[in-house]
């Protein structure tokens, strides 16, 4: 295939499936909207992250990053498919199994010489989480799904079980996707069940008061208005998924051994806290877990314990309250003094 020729998009597609990505979508290589972005950085809700604020131009638009940026492929891994959803594990459903950051990358790799096998000059950028592409963004505009009032991209079959990332390509295909209706309609449960309320407005998620940033992105102590919301939650948090509509009944692809729920998702929020170096160091590489450190895992674990005033973690709890970590030592003493208040005899 010469240069500049248009490619086959049944062809991409079925590329991309058979590199083990679970849904595809295609579409032109245009600029986003910046509003939506730049609001929500205006208004603070990109809390510490400050890698949002940087490089805007190349965020918003395809051709900034790649020269002669044509087509978006947004590529989706279906996760659910391989989880017990009657697990209690603290751990959100998505870092139970193999870090999903991984997956995604092996299969661009694979999908990227897929490409070259039918044009070897064609040019790609590929992202996932973080790089330089909205990739919520090009699903919805991909007809991957839509962005739901929880700000996670809802696919109407899968629900929102979903990872996500895109490949920028500078060929043109014969057919594209068109974006996806939003189905949310009045439905308000994601916004009423959140238990930090971290929803502004439909849509609109503020880092700051959101438990998957706290326990994840958040090296510092968690403010103390907002820890309630980690009874139950060590990394991560389902909730305003559990309550989505569209999760209820989704049709779940098979199993997906990568996703397998790992040994340190079965730990309870005691064995997390009382996690050793050494035991963190063996369970945690390979999955999303090992994102939140060493410390940072075992802070957000107390924080758990002291939420749910789980009286049977005291000797754990207050072994920690001499943690060499300032973090762990502050996470702990919070902790006793909620279980002191009024312990819960649940374990």
């Amino acid at each position: 295939m010469k240069p500049g020729a248009v490619l086959a998009a049944a062809q991409v597609r079925a590329a991309a499936l058979d590199c083990r990505f679970t849904v595809v979508g295609l579409a032109r290589a245009e600029a986003l909207d910046p509003a939506p972005l730049q609001r929500w950085l205006a208004a603070g809700y990109a809390a510490d992250m400050e890698w949002m604020h940087r490089r805007l131009p190349e965020r918003l638009d395809p051709t900034q990053v790649l020269s002669g940026a044509a087509t978006v492929i947004a590529l989706g891994i279906a996760y659910r498919g391989s989880v017990d959803e009657r697990s209690r594990s603290p751990v959100a459903a998505y870092a139970r199994g193999r870090d999903y950051h991984y997956a995604h990358r092996d299969g661009m790799k694979a999908l990227r010489k897929r490409l070259l096998a039918i044009d070897s000059t064609l040019e790609t950028y590929a992202c996932v989480d973080t790089g330089l592409a909205m990739e919520k963004a090009w699903a919805e505009r991909a007809g991957l799904g839509w962005i739901g009032k929880n700000g996670c991209l809802i696919h109407q079959r899968l629900g929102s079980s979903l990872t996500l990332s895109v490949m920028f390509v500078d060929r043109a295909v014969d057919t594209y996707d068109r974006p996806h209706a939003n189905l949310c309609g009045d439905c308000e449960l994601c916004l009423r069940a959140c238990p930090t309320k971290a929803f502004p407005a439909p849509g609109v998620v503020d880092a700051r008061r959101c438990i998957s940033y706290q326990s994840i992105e958040n090296r510092a102590d968690v403010p103390v208005p907002l820890r309630r919301g980690f009874r139950g939650r060590v990394f991560g948090c389902d909730v305003c998924q559990d309550v989505c509509p569209f999760n209820h009944g989704a049709e779940l692809p098979p199993a997906d051994r990568r996703f397998a729920a790992r040994p340190i998702a079965a730990l309870t929020p005691v064995e997390l806290a009382a996690l050793s170096r050494d035991e963190f160091e063996r369970l945690a590489p390979g999955t999303a877990l090992a994102r939140a450190q060493y410390d940072g895992l075992r802070r957000s674990a107390l924080l758990a314990l002291g939420a749910g005033r789980t009286v049977a973690a005291l000797p754990v709890v207050e072994r920690l309250t001499s943690d060499p970590s300032a973090i762990v030592r502050e996470a702990a003493v919070w902790a006793r003094g909620r279980i002191a208040e009024r312990p819960d005899s649940r374990p």
